[in-house]
């Protein structure tokens, strides 16, 4: 077994573990200043909108010995207005300017004929009008509010109001992430761009609720025993199911990063820019948000329920008690013993024979059962 399967494998079983939920408070404030930092990239620099929002022209001229520089510096001169250039792979160019009329596009294509020593019949240019990007963008934010809004009734109904709301504040701290990125770096916002938007928010609620799931499971009848708290069980769930976050997230950002570090830096291909980029930081802030956010947001909502919180009493009460009388306290005894290291009826009220949640963290001072890693029960001794 590989190194990385063997600490999945420890992982889950809870031999070993980071305390996530314990933490939380450290992530949390990395998570605000993230956020802060992009909103403040948005007032402050702003977005550049691409052509489809603001309205211009495209010019493709033919293949020319100009350079990339001189055909900008060109564009930017006729037009009086910042200038894109791209190069094709047939060696003919795109320009993009913003901000032009039928008129105006004109004179900068009888001008750029002129610049670069071209036949002007054989410069295209078109006209995009700001109206096409409003329609999209406006398409996109209704789409955005739908989506939120099933995504919440649904983990609503599937799981439970707090883990909902958990989701939707993860989503929202992704999409500001990715946001901020594009104000931070000036890369152009396109249609693309929106689109990739729409995408990560799928695969971030994925990643979210695979830790869900397993708390889910893991916390069915915790109020019946007192061996674990709530945040003991959420801990655990987000470490069962780490490594496979870390594969998922890896597998689906290598070709993204290839689109975007090798398609659209070293091969030039700065269209691919448009989505690569929304998808590459939307990727890593969705696996991020999953494991430090949305997971101890729900243990922090869940603590403040009136039988969780008498849950946390009883199991501080009877750790305490256990340690003033040189006992264990998280029933490692039991296991040495041969028990299942289950819920257990230890005269609290608990079920016998409840199976163990998968939430009992290795910060939480428990053993896997069975001892130290080893198979419980008949036919578990090696």
């Amino acid at each position: 077994m590989s190194k990385l399967g063997d600490l999945g494998a420890r992982l889950y079983r809870g031999e070993v573990g980071y305390d996530f939920i314990g933490k939380r408070m450290f992530w949390y404030a990395i998570s605000i200043l993230i956020t802060i930092t992009a909103i403040v990239a948005v007032a402050v620099r702003g977005l550049n909108m691409g052509i489809e929002f603001k309205g211009g022209a495209v010019f493709t001229i033919p293949k020319t010995e100009a350079s990339i520089s001189q055909v900008q510096e060109d564009a930017e001169r006729a037009s009086g207005h910042d200038a894109i250039v791209q190069k094709l792979g047939n060696g003919t160019m795109r320009i993009q300017v913003t901000e032009l009329d039928t008129a105006q596009s004109a004179k900068v294509k009888t001008q750029l004929a002129k610049d670069l020593n071209v036949d002007e019949n054989k410069i295209a240019a078109d006209l995009v009008g700001p109206s096409w990007g409003e329609t999209i963008a406006n398409k996109a934010w209704n789409g955005l509010a739908i989506f939120m809004v099933l995504v919440v009734i649904y983990l609503a109904i599937a799981f439970e109001w707090r883990m909902a709301v958990a989701a939707l504040i993860a989503l929202i701290h992704d999409l500001t992430i990715t946001v901020g990125v594009y104000a931070l770096v000036g890369f152009e916002v396109t249609p693309g761009t929106v689109i990739g938007l729409l995408t990560i928010l799928g695969y971030s609620l994925y990643d979210t609720v695979v830790v869900f799931d397993s708390l889910k499971e893991g916390s069915e009848k915790i109020t019946k025993q007192s061996r674990w708290t709530y945040s003991e069980v959420a801990n655990r769930s987000i470490n069962s199911t780490l490594v496979r976050s870390i594969n998922t997230t890896v597998v689906a950002l290598l070709p993204v990063g290839g689109l975007l570090f090798i398609g659209g830096g070293f091969l030039g291909a700065g269209m691919l820019n448009d989505i690569s980029l929304s998808l590459f930081v939307g990727l890593a802030a969705g696996a991020y948000s999953s494991i430090f956010i949305a997971t101890p947001l729900v243990a922090d909502l869940k603590e403040r329920d009136p039988q969780i919180k008498a849950l946390k009493k009883r199991v501080l009460a009877k750790r305490a008690a256990a340690a003033a009388k040189g006992e264990p306290a998280d029933g490692s005894a039991d296991d040495a013993d041969g028990g299942d290291g289950g819920y257990e009826d230890g005269g609290d009220g608990t079920e016998p024979g409840t199976p163990a949640p998968a939430g009992a963290g290795a910060s939480a001072g428990q053993r896997p059962r069975g001892g130290r890693g080893r198979p419980s029960g008949p036919g578990g001794r090696r």
